[in-house]
């Protein structure tokens, strides 16, 4: 593997860290007002069959009266997917995962001809030793989002990992490199268990669920979705608005090379002066660091047995059940997510919840507080979170 490391350097230089911490980085915002048609692009990338989000009849009927983005939607109208100021500050031969994000949701929500506006301020960091890469550095970053009125409607602290890609291969982290197979009675059986959840949002409709009804213990249906692929894969990036050719006033905060990213993994993704030379090259799909996700050679070069999903997907995935859940009259106030291990090729995602608690809080919302996992079909813990969502009361 090409690498500046010596082979017998086993440390992590974070020193540049030190540098960046609480000082923000450059504001972020698409071009173009938010549309309907985005929303729709980011349910189905999510995997997520609301109708709230995607049909125009059913919403007109709804308690907005028109289509409304998913609250997962506000990673998609960020930069870097929350990524930058976690992965801000130069470590050499290094590369980043995502290890999990807490967010605050204050409202409003969004709705077509919205814009964004995207700032980002690194916030700590920690090394640790891990199994997985030896040293690593666990940093965390704050994206603050607000409307274009200045309205601040949502942060989100996001966890990166970063870590020597040298030393996750040394260490062997990769097993499990092909993908398993399914027979058509078990896929079969996947497809009707997907059911389950879906045929819940519909029952719900427009009515309300109410707190008054909720009690502690009580289970949230089972979500499946799967199996993943290289397209289910590659439909989530491309539903991430700031990967779109142009969409974006480009800076190079999070440039890769200067990040310390490892030769073939640093690329050009969002240069805005590539951009304008051969855009192919900067929207991390074919060239730079995100080609791991889709390509079992570049996957594992960075010490991933073989093609696998975006972390901030996974946090969608949560949000996305969550609010589901809660119908339109809910509202997802706040969740700390933890993820342990992506969504691999061939593997499915079982989501479950549990409501742990019940309680008003200072402001006089009425909230059930839930424990969830997300698990592959071995049972394998991929995230766990824990959230607190606004219900109405009767």
């Amino acid at each position: 593997m090409a690498s500046t490391a010596k082979a017998d350097d086993r440390t992590l230089d974070c020193s540049e860290l030190d540098k960046i911490m609480g000082k923000p980085m450059t504001t972020w915002m698409l071009r173009d007002p938010l549309s309907n048609n985005e929303f729709r692009r980011w349910a189905q990338a999510m995997h997520f069959p609301n109708l709230l989000h995607y049909d125009d009849d059913y919403a007109a009927r709804g308690r907005y009266g028109t289509l409304v983005a998913p609250q997962s939607f506000t990673i998609a109208a960020g930069e870097g997917h929350g990524a930058c100021p976690a992965g801000a500050g130069r470590i050499p031969d290094s590369h980043l995962i995502f290890g999990g994000d807490e967010w605050w949701f204050y409202g409003p929500r969004l709705f077509a001809g919205d814009r964004v506006v995207h700032e980002k301020i690194p916030f700590d960091y920690v090394i640790k030793e891990t199994k997985f890469a030896g040293p690593t550095c666990f940093q965390r970053g704050d994206n603050n989002y607000y409307t274009q009125d200045g309205t601040m409607f949502a942060k989100q602290r996001s966890t990166s990992i970063r870590y020597r890609p040298d030393l996750a291969v040394e260490m062997k982290s990769m097993d499990q490199t092909e993908d398993p197979v399914w027979t058509d009675e078990e896929l079969a059986d996947i497809e009707k268990r997907k059911l389950i959840y879906i045929n819940m949002m519909h029952e719900l409709g427009h009515n309300r669920r109410y707190w008054d009804d909720i009690q502690v213990g009580d289970e949230l249906p089972e979500r499946v979705f799967g199996p993943h692929s290289v397209a289910s894969f590659a439909t989530e990036w491309r539903a991430y608005l700031m990967n779109l050719w142009g969409g974006a006033h480009r800076n190079q905060d999070c440039d890769p090379v200067q990040l310390g990213y490892v030769g073939p993994m640093a690329g050009w993704e969002m240069d805005p002066v590539e951009e304008r030379v051969n855009p192919e090259n900067t929207d991390g799909a074919y060239i730079g660091p995100s080609r791991g996700h889709l390509f079992k050679r570049w996957a594992q070069f960075v010490g991933m047995p073989r093609e696998y999903g975006y972390g901030a997907s996974m946090g969608a995935w949560i949000l996305d059940y969550l609010a589901g859940w809660a119908g339109e009259w809910g509202f997802v106030v706040h969740c700390n997510s933890q993820y342990r291990g992506p969504a691999f090729t061939g593997d499915i995602t079982i989501q479950t919840g549990e409501v742990i608690d019940k309680l008003t809080d200072e402001e006089g919302r009425h909230l059930v507080q839930i424990k969830t996992k997300m698990a592959n079909q071995d049972g394998t813990t991929m995230a766990t979170a824990t959230a607190e969502v606004e219900l109405p009361k009767r």
